[in-house]
Order: structure tokens, then C-alpha cells, then sequence
């Protein structure tokens, strides 16, 4: 049988400095050996320090890209970042749903690594409701989280455990849905990920990396998650190796010399010659 190499999509914004959004994931894609695509929801004026404005692409011209690709290319898993408006978000749910990709990894990106806003206010009911029930694994973080279940974030790893219940009970009841509830935020220095399908509560313990270049993690792990999905066809077993990979990524960031603030990780360190 021939191996076929999958096909991995990322709907989400465009980050110009190349750290998050649509160019990290096809980097993160590229480097665990798929093929990657992109559909550009939104345009942002973006570096290494901030975020100084947001073009949004129209909700008719984003269905146009989805429908086009999936017409013609075989699409095994999706990742969906930044989304921004909430049309844009009803639009992708919409259009999910027509073409029910076999796996969707939601990253509920609300919030740029420099503090600005990514999704606008309107849109967190749109994404709760319509596109939540439709993820195979969702990838928040714990101000994501906060916001997704309408209270503060949680603040340790026993609060971390309860809002993955409750995050869980916002997916479908039916099939294999995760929630990977990701603890970056906690203090200290453990850096302890939480991910639960309803039945299992699988904690994947980490080690913080003091470096100031963190700009995409999240977009990064939840391309990586796609990316694996297809290749692996086991949620724990995906998630743990696409840690592995982003935490491999931020310790050799320091190979890479891209802006003044908080820069990209490394998605090719295991590829390139070191610097």
C-alpha cells in the first residue's frame, strides 16, 4: 500500500515576522513530515513586540478558500488558530461541519503574546457554541480557559483538573473529544499540561526554559497536534510527542535571531545545522 503523506490545514491569521499564525503552523507541519496548507482568516501588523493592527478577511472569501481546497485536496486533519470576528468564527463552523474533516484541533486564540486582543468580545459565544462541538481536541491555555467557561482562570493544578471537566462537557458527546488544558501560565517552574477526554486525566509534566522567546507556542503545539493526528491516530500518544517536539523547539530557539521581543521558536532544530 502506498504511504500516503498527510495533508495538514491551518485556518487562522497571518503573523508577517513568521513566529505564529499560519507560517508557524506550516513550519511545525513541515517538520513532523506532512504536507501543509493554509486559509488566512485574518491579516495582522505583527513583529516580535506587538500587534499594531488587524485586517480581518471577508467571511464570503474565507468560505471560498475552505471550499475550493477541500474540492480538490484530501484534508486529513485541521487546525484552527485566530479567527477574530464573529462571523469569521460561525463561517469556519459552518463549513467545518460540510466537509467533516476526520480530525479538527481548535486553539481558542483570544489573546497575542505581547497582551493585545485577537478575538473580539462577540466572538467567544460563536466560538463556544458553534465551533467547540465540532473539535476533535481543543488546546487553551489557562486564560482561554477562563474566558470559555465564564470565570477566573484556574491557578493550580487541582483547579486546572476541574476546568478540564467542564471544558469537556462544552464538546460533543459523541466520539473522541480531548481537551488539552495547557498550564504555561501557572507559577513557578513546572509547566504541567492537563489532557482529559471525559473518562482519562493524563497530566504531561514539563520543566519551564527561561527564555524570552515564546512568540507562536501555542500556535505551534496545536500544528503540531494536526500534524500527528493522522500519523499517530491516538490522542495521549500525539500530544505527548507534540510537547516533546515544541519543547525541543524553545530550548534551541536561541539558534534563531528574529526581532527584539519575544521571539519564535526554532521549528526546524532538528533539521538545520546549528548555528
Amino acid at each position: 500500500m502506498t504511504h500516503l503523506i498527510p495533508n495538514i490545514l491551518s485556518i487562522a491569521g497571518l503573523d508577517p515576522s513568521g513566529g505564529a499564525g499560519i507560517l508557524a503552523d506550516v513550519k511545525a507541519m513541515s517538520a513532523l513530515g506532512t504536507y501543509g496548507t493554509a486559509v488566512v482568516a485574518a491579516l495582522t501588523a505583527q513583529n516580535t513586540q506587538g500587534v499594531t493592527a488587524i485586517h480581518p478577511v471577508p467571511h464570503e472569501f474565507v468560505a471560498r478558500q475552505i471550499d475550493t481546497l477541500f474540492a480538490d485536496v484530501r484534508i486529513d486533519a485541521v487546525k484552527i488558530g485566530m479567527l477574530g470576528q464573529k462571523l469569521i468564527t460561525r463561517t469556519v463552523a459552518e463549513r467545518m461541519a460540510h466537509w467533516n474533516p476526520a480530525h479538527v484541533v481548535l486553539d481558542p486564540v483570544m489573546i497575542a503574546k505581547s497582551g493585545d486582543s485577537l478575538l473580539e468580545r462577540s466572538a467567544v459565544d460563536e466560538l463556544r457554541d458553534s465551533l467547540l462541538p465540532l473539535a476533535t481536541i481543543i488546546t487553551p491555555n489557562l486564560p482561554e480557559a477562563g474566558v470559555l467557561l465564564g470565570a477566573r482562570p484556574p491557578e493550580s493544578v487541582k483547579e486546572m483538573r476541574k476546568a478540564a471537566e467542564k471544558l469537556r462537557r462544552l464538546l460533543s458527546d459523541s466520539g473522541e473529544c480531548w481537551v488539552f488544558l495547557k498550564g504555561g501560565h501557572l507559577p513557578g517552574n513546572d509547566t504541567i499540561d492537563i489532557l482529559h477526554d471525559g473518562d482519562r486525566m493524563v497530566e504531561l509534566p514539563g520543566t519551564r526554559i527561561p527564555t524570552r522567546n515564546t512568540h507562536g507556542t501555542g500556535c505551534t503545539l496545536s500544528a503540531a497536534l494536526a500534524a500527528l493526528l493522522p500519523q499517530t491516530d491516538d490522542v495521549p500518544k500525539a500530544a505527548l510527542a507534540a510537547k516533546t517536539y515544541l519543547v525541543a523547539a524553545i530550548a534551541h530557539s536561541g539558534e534563531l535571531s528574529v526581532g527584539s521581543g519575544h521571539g519564535p521558536v526554532q521549528h526546524f532544530h532538528a533539521w538545520w545545522p546549528k548555528a
